[in-house]
This record gives structure tokens, C-alpha cells and sequence, in this order.
């Protein structure tokens, strides 16, 4: 194991969020694991839809718990490996467009359970009435980042990914058109809409959607009409399903302090207990394209499937995960399967595994300890546990089942 080295980074960035074209700067955080003397070995880890990244990659240790547990961030940088942590604009430590201030620009129908009586008197009409943030204003955030990491590591270099949950959307279809900055992908709990939104042609298969034509979208207004979501501490505890002895006692509270660190204006709204307020988890609400079962088999222009051919894709999921694996029927564009999206990539250089108990939280369950030894056998050989390809249930104990 090796010693290693935190520094913080802030990357110039020319936002393409439509009607906030302005430059930012994105918060990048490195723990560099790299021996004396040897090649850096990049990894770039991306948050999810609404937990901001160091919450869900660079938790601290539960007090009296395991104190390796959930920075998987340092876990990596302890195996060798010179880690980034991102956070895309509107998450985290980075910079939020205005409009995220205002609490009535939120999603309606979560303005009475989550903001009423803590926040603002009454419901009321959100004064910005479209999504902020789309894919390309995202894929461009990625590629601001890359470059950065490359021009730090060398220009040569191929940068291993990991995304948790709606980070595929992102990760996914840069992978898919930027193959030569990717060393390998690692999905955990990956959102994939097999019949998801795309412009319906193999000849610009990440253009803009026809009812993409003109952004900002805000149509259907139910699901577009606003820039931001919000959740009430109550509702992200809700959210921590699965397993019970699989969460150690406090790691909501931990996991939950961790959300409200990073946000000095939504960790002020929400409910008062003892006086204090309990603070708001509040989220973009982004319009995604380009990522479903037409786009993750694509070919390179030599033939190549660039999803587990030319980059090979670890992917990993909880057996109780309904997020992830939403039930049918459902919408096209909210229907999620992450065994569709094993199938959709062309290649054999692909390998899956379903924990057993698991929900879609897996970065905060005591599993965390496997998926960080996972992702360190698959960064350094390709293989986890002597496989390289198929898919495997996992069970408690670690014993692996294969799936048909």
C-alpha cells in the first residue's frame, strides 16, 4: 500500500448550460497514490443525479466504525492510483447558476412535503420554468475535466471512469465518443433507459432528440418545468433501503452531513429541530439524451464495439436496487435495466455482478469494503476475483453464483 497525496484543483470551465454561458470554475479534488517513480495511473469518479460526489466517494469513517469503509477516493489512492473527484455544476462544491437560489424554482410537487412551513409560506410557480443542465451542457463539463487530467498526467494517458448511478449518463456517451481518452469504465449502479431518448440515427446518434430541438426544453412542464429538485433529510433517509445489516448505525446522519456541507444555502432551509434547521438536498434537474440500447453497442469506425471492446465496462448493482431497475411498464424515457445495459454492450470484455441485499446506495452499506477491492482488481488486471466476462450473483459470504 502506498502513501498519498490530497491537492485541491479548480478547472476553467465555458459552461453550456443554455442561457448561463459563462465561464466557472469546477472543484476537482486528487488524492494522488503514485509510488516514487512510477507512470500515474488516473482515476475520474462522478457523482450521481442528486448526492454530490465527495458525499457518495471521500465519506469520513462512521465514528468507532471501520475507518477505510467508504472513501473508496482514498482507497484507490492507497492501491497505487491517482484519483480526481468531480462534481458537476449544480452538486457539491461546484458553482450553482442563481436561479438554484430561489426555493419556489423548484420542482412543485416537492415545494409542500419539503419547503411549506420551513422554507416559504405557501406553494408557488417557479420564476425559471425549464431544466437547467442537459447532456451536452454535461459531456462538456467531463471533457473540461479530462483535459485537465490529462494535461497533469501526460496527454498520452487514458483515464480510468467511475460513475454511481445517473453518472452513466454521462460517462456512458462520453465513453462512446471520446474512446481514446478512456481506459476503462467502471458502473456502479448504473441508470440506463433502454428505450431512452436519442436522436433516432446511426449518423449522429448524440445529436440533439427531435423534441430536443430548441433548448432549454421545459416540455412536459411536470417534468421540465423547473431547474431543480429538493429532498427533505426524512425523504433521504426513506431512501436508504435494502439490507438492514448492511448499514452501520449513523451512516444516514454521516452521509447526510455530508450533503449539507458543501451547500451553505440549502443546508439553511428545510425543518427546524431544537432550533436549527435540518437542511435541503437540492439537485438540478436535467433533460439526458444519447444513452439506451442503440447507443451502447456502437462500433468504431474500424468495426470495433467501443463498449466492451474497445473499453472494457465493469458494471455492479444491489439484488434489492429499485432504482436502477425500475418495474415495468413505465414511461420509455424512466424505465431503467441495468441487465439491458449488460446485454446492449457489444463486446466480451464485460463483466457484471448483483450483490446480494444490496439497494442502489452501495457506496454507504458495509459492502462499500468489496466494491473498492472490485474496482482495484479490475483497474489493475482486468479481472475481478479470476473473471473477466459474464455475470455473477454475489452473495453475502462473497461466494459467486453465475446467471444465465
Amino acid at each position: 500500500m502506498s502513501s498519498y497525496e490530497l491537492r485541491e484543483h479548480k478547472v476553467k470551465h465555458l459552461s453550456k448550460i443554455p442561457n448561463f454561458a459563462y465561464e466557472v470554475q469546477l472543484p476537482v479534488r486528487e488524492y494522488d497514490g503514485t509510488p516514487n517513480g512510477q507512470d500515474r495511473k488516473p482515476v475520474l469518479m462522478l457523482h450521481g443525479r442528486s448526492v454530490p460526489a465527495l458525499a457518495g466517494c471521500d465519506l469520513a469513517p462512521v465514528p468507532g466504525g471501520n475507518p477505510d469503509r467508504y472513501s473508496w477516493a482514498q482507497e484507490l489512492a492507497q492501491a497505487g492510483f491517482d484519483v480526481f473527484i468531480m462534481d458537476l455544476q449544480g452538486s457539491g462544491r461546484s458553482p450553482r447558476p442563481g436561479v438554484m437560489d430561489d426555493p419556489y424554482n423548484t420542482n412543485p410537487a416537492q415545494q409542500q412535503p419539503v419547503l411549506v412551513d420551513h422554507t416559504i409560506p405557501a406553494p408557488g410557480t417557479p420564476s425559471y420554468k425549464s431544466e437547467l443542465g442537459n447532456s451536452e451542457s454535461e459531456w462538456a463539463e467531463l471533457a473540461s475535466v479530462v483535459t485537465f487530467i490529462k494535461s497533469k498526467v501526460g496527454p498520452g494517458k487514458r483515464i480510468r471512469f467511475i460513475g454511481w448511478s445517473a453518472a452513466s449518463f454521462i460517462m456512458g456517451p462520453y465513453t462512446l465518443q471520446h474512446p481514446d481518452d478512456v481506459e476503462s469504465l467502471f458502473l456502479l449502479a448504473p441508470m440506463f433507459p433502454p428505450r431512452g431518448r436519442w436522436s433516432g440515427t446511426l449518423d449522429n446518434p448524440f445529436g440533439r432528440p427531435p423534441e430536443a430541438a430548441t433548448l432549454p426544453v421545459g416540455k412536459p412542464p411536470e417534468q421540465f418545468g423547473f431547474p431543480m429538485n429538493v429532498t427533505s433529510k426524512s425523504g433521504f433517509k426513506r431512501s436508504l433501503t435494502g439490507t438492514p445489516s448492511l448499514w452501520e448505525p449513523g451512516i444516514d446522519e454521516l452521509a447526510w452531513a455530508a450533503c449539507m456541507e458543501d451547500d451553505p444555502v440549502a443546508s439553511k432551509w428545510g425543518r427546524k429541530v431544537n432550533g436549527e434547521p435540518e437542511g435541503v438536498l437540492r439537485y438540478r434537474n436535467t433533460y439526458w439524451w444519447g444513452w439506451n440500447s442503440n447507443t451502447a453497442p456502437l462500433k468504431d469506425p474500424q468495426g470495433k464495439h467501443i463498449l466492451g471492446e474497445r473499453v472494457p465496462v465493469l458494471i455492479l448493482y444491489g439484488e434489492l436496487d429499485r432504482t436502477a431497475n425500475s418495474p415495468m411498464p413505465m414511461q420509455d424515457n424512466l424505465h431503467f435495466s441495468v441487465p439491458d445495459l449488460y446485454a446492449a454492450i457489444g463486446g466480451s470484455r464485460k463483466l457484471m455482478f448483483c450483490f446480494e441485499g444490496s439497494s442502489h446506495s452501495l457506496v454507504w452499506e458495509t459492502t462499500a469494503e468489496a466494491i473498492h477491492h472490485y474496482s482495484k482488481l479490475w483497474f489493475k488486471h482486468e479481472k475481478v476475483e479470476g473473471l473477466g466476462m459474464g455475470k455473477y450473483f454475489r452473495e453475502l459470504d462473497g461466494n459467486l453464483i453465475a446467471l444465465q
